[in-house]
């Protein structure tokens, strides 16, 4: 292991995988579940576990890796399917903020280890992706997924109008002209708000997928 490596450690007896990232002094910077980014001791993090190295085939730099890491430290804002461990680790090492073990979920209907959600939003995740396991098998379950559709596009407007509002708050934002006399205080309320607006981004993407995959399989069992 180095240097801004992507680290990987099972955890639950392998139920799911925690990620965080090398920091190169023994430290591990990683999302702990439920609270925040932490600097850990690397035995710690993994908790007598083998740890493994995730590679990327279009890695950042070791130093912008590592700078977005330490960035982060701190950060409060834990979301099992919007901003986990692996979010935060692949977007240190790539940029781009993405967990596989969320995308999986989404596309194969596993539960897997989204079981563990403990965010308000998770029992409606939960049960929809039941029903993409199983399929509309009677009218119930029908009538399950119109109403799951029903908040799913409640949801999908809050997280338009979240994104509305900081964009508008962008706005102000770019015209105090960062890096250009502005001061560490806007340039820090800028990065916060690029961060703010990647994540409701990756929130609005996961939710029209869920969205889109529950129309298909309505118009697919129509009712009789």
């Amino acid at each position: 292991m180095a240097a801004a490596d992507h680290l990987r450690v099972p955890r639950q007896h392998g139920l799911f995988l925690h990620h965080g990232i090398d920091l190169g002094d023994g430290s591990v910077a990683h999302y702990l579940e439920g609270r925040e980014i932490l600097r850990s001791p690397l035995a710690e993090f993994s908790r007598g576990q083998e740890v493994s190295v995730v590679s990327h085939d279009q890695a950042s730099p070791a130093g912008i890796t590592l700078r977005r890491a330490v960035s982060r430290i701190g950060e409060q804002n834990y979301n099992l399917l919007f901003n986990n461990c692996e979010h935060f680790a692949n977007w240190c090492k790539t940029g781009r903020h993405r967990s596989g073990q969320v995308e999986d979920w989404l596309h194969t209907g596993s539960l897997g280890a989204l079981a563990l959600g403990q965010l308000m939003p998770a029992a409606l995740f939960t049960g929809l992706g039941l029903l993409l396991r199983k399929g509309l098998i009677d009218e119930a379950s029908k009538e399950r997924a119109r109403q799951g559709l029903v908040q799913l596009q409640r949801l999908r407007q809050t997280l338009l109008e979240k994104l509305e509002s900081t964009l508008e708050q962008a706005e102000v934002w770019l015209k105090g002209m960062p890096g250009q006399g502005a001061d560490d205080r806007l340039d820090r309320r800028g990065r916060q708000l690029l961060l703010t607006g990647r994540t409701i981004a990756d929130e609005l993407a996961a939710v029209e997928d869920l969205e889109s995959r529950i129309r298909t399989l309505l118009e697919t069992n129509p009712e009789t």
